[in-house]
C-alpha cells in the first residue's frame, strides 16, 4: 500500500478535529499544556480515527463498488483484507498507548483510559459494520466522538467531570446532524432536513457559556456562521454542495471545541483548536475528507 492510498483511506485531512477533541476532553478534565500525556493521547486517538476510516472502506467496499468505484479498494489499489489488517492493527496500537498512559504516567489512571478505548473500538467497529440503512447510525457516530472526549478525560483524571459530560453531549448533538448529512452524501441531496436541527444545540449551549464567559462569544459566532454556511450549501444543492457541506461541518468540530474550551477558561487550548479548524480546511483541499 503506497502513501497516497493510505492517506485517502484514512481521510487524514480530518485528523486535526480529533486532536482538538483530545485537547478538549483532557483540558476539561484538568490537564495543563505541559502534560506529557497529551502527545501520547493525540497519537493514540489519531490511530483509532485512521484505523476506523480504514475499516469504513473495508466494510463498505461492496457498496463503494457501485456508488464510488474510484475508492482505493474497488479500484484495485489495495485489497479489503489488507485494509482490515491495517485498520485493526492501528486500533491495537492505540490501545497499547492508552495502557502506557494509564500505567506509566503519574498520576496513574490505570485501567480507565484502556476501558474507554475498548468502548471506542466497539463503537467504531459496530458503526462500520452496520451503518448502512441503520437509522441509529448518526447516534453511534456521535458516540464515537463522545468517547474520544471521555477517553482523553479518563487518561488524566480518575473521574469524568460534569463539564466533560455536558460537552460530550453537546458534541453528540452536533455529530448527529453532521452524520445525517454525510449519510446522504452519495445522493447529492437531502430529502428531510429535520435531523439537522441537532446542530442548533451547540449554539444554544454556546449562548449559555458566553453569558458566564463573554470571550466564548467569539468562537460561538464563528461556529454559528460556519453552520449557517454549511446549511446554505445543503439548501442550495448544486453539484458538489452536499459533500462540501459535510466536510465543512466536520471542520466545524474544532470550532465547537474552541467554544467549549474558551467557556472553561482554557484559552491556549482554545487557540490550538481554532488552528486545528484552519488546518483541517487546508488539508481538505488536498485530501478528501469523506
Amino acid at each position: 500500500m503506497n502513501l497516497s492510498v493510505a492517506l485517502k483511506l484514512g481521510r487524514v485531512s480530518n485528523l486535526p478535529t480529533v486532536w482538538s477533541n483530545v485537547l478538549t476532553g483532557a483540558a476539561l478534565a484538568g490537564a495543563v499544556a505541559a502534560d506529557c500525556r497529551l502527545l501520547i493521547l493525540v497519537v493514540s486517538l489519531s490511530l483509532f480515527y485512521v484505523g476506523g476510516m480504514f475499516l469504513n472502506d473495508a466494510f463498505d467496499h461492496g457498496f463503494d463498488a457501485k456508488t464510488r468505484p474510484e475508492r482505493p479498494i474497488p479500484s484495485g489499489q489495495v485489497s479489503a483484507a489488507q485494509v482490515h489488517a491495517f485498520g485493526f492493527g492501528m486500533m491495537v496500537t492505540g490501545l497499547a498507548l492508552l495502557a502506557w498512559v494509564g500505567y506509566r504516567n503519574e498520576p496513574l489512571t490505570q485501567w480507565r483510559p484502556v476501558a474507554a478505548g475498548f468502548g471506542l473500538v466497539a463503537a467504531i467497529v459496530f458503526y462500520n459494520w452496520h451503518h448502512k440503512n441503520n437509522p441509529l447510525s448518526p447516534l453511534i457516530m456521535g458516540l464515537c466522538r463522545m468517547l474520544v472526549y471521555l477517553t482523553a478525560a479518563l487518561a488524566v483524571s480518575a473521574i469524568v467531570p460534569q463539564t466533560v459530560i455536558v460537552g460530550a453531549l453537546v458534541l453528540l448533538c452536533y455529530l448527529i446532524g453532521l452524520t445525517y448529512a454525510a449519510k446522504k452524501e452519495h445522493l447529492g441531496r437531502l430529502e428531510n432536513i429535520w435531523p439537522l436541527a441537532f446542530l442548533a444545540v451547540p449554539l444554544i449551549y454556546g449562548i449559555y457559556l458566553a453569558y458566564a464567559q463573554p470571550l466564548a462569544g467569539v468562537p460561538l459566532i464563528l461556529l454559528a456562521a460556519w453552520i449557517l454556511y454549511s446549511l446554505w450549501l445543503l439548501r442550495r444543492r448544486q453539484r458538489g454542495d452536499v459533500p462540501r457541506a459535510v466536510v465543512s461541518l466536520i471542520a466545524g468540530i474544532s470550532l465547537l471545541d474552541a467554544m467549549l474550551l474558551t467557556g472553561a477558561g482554557h484559552y491556549l487550548f482554545a487557540a490550538l483548536a481554532a488552528v486545528a479548524f484552519v488546518i483541517t480546511l487546508a488539508l481538505q483541499r488536498w485530501i478528501s475528507g469523506t
